[in-house]
């Protein structure tokens, strides 16, 4: 017998019945990229302004609570000197944070996520278009935020302390914070915002000293003792990869799409498997009668896998693709969407895997085939 002639000969004979199953893998295929699309829009959408910043750590408040650390912690600024100081720090310096709303001198309302920085410092991103801050009283927006009509030299005027700050730079690419956009304000400038005061009210003595968190930058191929620049500061260190848990909203979006992902696979799983058990359960008699014409364990076997590859190969195929083409249409709209090669690939691999994992279990069956049921030997 030649190798697959019983799985390609099934394919075409029971063809009815494997494009319904192929239908059903099909949807959870494009399912999969769908919500693949939607974790990465979503985690793009809470986090990018804190991805693309050169940072490897943040050190907070010492007690500050994790999933609220950017909104809840406050540090001084001579903690930066303490973690500048430590072995294979390159530089460390103050950022501000803090969640803003406010409206343009043309009637544009926006809703912001400062980013407090110092002029020249590791964190200061520049500008793309326009001016880089020289100023306090300046802010360089995210290219996104051109979109909701907020343009070079218009005036944001935040709410409802009256306090006014100049467009002067534009960055491009995503970069938001909590599902708004950053603005990059200089660190005098992110204090009088946190304090809630206009243009020309004075800011406390202790306001002036605070910042939310220390942003710390290793060196290269250094490893840094998160524990040893507490312990000299006074401070508690996460990772950037940890921090991105602090951000508003970021642990339950994501951890919920995780949720409905894995169901997803399980699902994929038992309805393969399921199907091959009751395909295998059907044409046990054929299956005995070429056991008894000396095809063996492994043939059979060999053919059965050989079956469900092509079958959730060709399926997942078609549903990523639809998948796909139904991403693109959604990512040009206002949803959080956004398609990455790395996870749908691996997604897909781990679809057709457990998808395998299923059917062998079902075609494990085969193996126990008697010949002779196939002569009336059961009888």
């Amino acid at each position: 017998m030649r190798p697959s002639f019983l799985a390609v000969r099934e394919l075409t004979f029971a063809r009815g019945r494997f494009l319904l199953m192929g239908a059903v893998v099909a949807l959870i295929a494009m399912l999969m990229v769908l919500l693949s699309g939607l974790s990465v829009g979503l985690v793009n959408d809470g986090v990018s302004g804190l991805q693309r910043m050169p940072v490897t750590s943040f050190a907070f408040q010492h007690d500050a609570k994790k999933d609220a650390a950017f909104s809840r912690s406050i540090v001084n600024l001579e903690d930066a000197e303490a973690w500048a100081d430590q072995p294979g720090v390159a530089d460390a310096a103050p950022f501000g944070n803090t969640l803003v709303n406010g409206k343009t001198d043309r009637g544009v309302e926006i809703d912001l996520a400062l980013f407090g920085v110092e002029r020249d410092s590791f964190l200061d991103p520049g500008a793309d278009e326009g001016e880089p801050l020289s100023a306090d009283g300046q802010i360089v927006l995210a290219e996104s935020a051109t979109d909701e009509g907020v343009d070079l030299s218009d005036t944001v005027t935040l709410q409802p302390s009256g306090q006014e700050l100049e467009v002067v730079g534009i960055l491009e690419g995503q970069h938001t914070f909590g599902h708004v956009d950053v603005g990059y304000v200089t660190l005098p400038t992110w204090q009088q915002a946190k304090a809630g005061l206009g243009d020309g009210e004075p800011l406390p003595a202790r306001a002036a000293d605070e910042v939310t968190a220390i942003a710390v930058q290793a060196e290269d191929g250094a490893d840094v003792d998160l524990a040893a620049g507490d312990k000299a500061a006074d401070t508690t260190s996460m990772t950037l990869e940890d921090s991105f848990g602090a951000s508003p909203g970021y642990t339950a979006e994501t951890s919920t799409l995780q949720l409905i992902q894995g169901f997803l696979y399980l699902i994929s799983a038992l309805v393969v498997g399921a199907f091959f058990t009751v395909l295998t359960i059907q044409r046990s008699k054929e299956l005995a009668v070429l056991r008894a014409l000396g095809a063996s364990r492994g043939y059979l076997l060999r053919e059965s896998l050989l079956q469900s590859l092509v079958l959730l190969a060709l399926s997942a195929a078609v549903g990523i693709g639809a998948g796909v083409a139904l991403g693109a249409a959604i990512g040009a709209t206002a949803m959080p969407f956004a398609l990455e090669v790395g996870p749908i690939v691996g997604a897909t691999i781990l679809l057709l895997a457990l998808g395998l994992a299923g059917a062998a279990i079902a075609v494990l069956r085969v193996t126990r085939i008697d010949p002779l049921a196939a002569l009336g030997g059961s009888r």
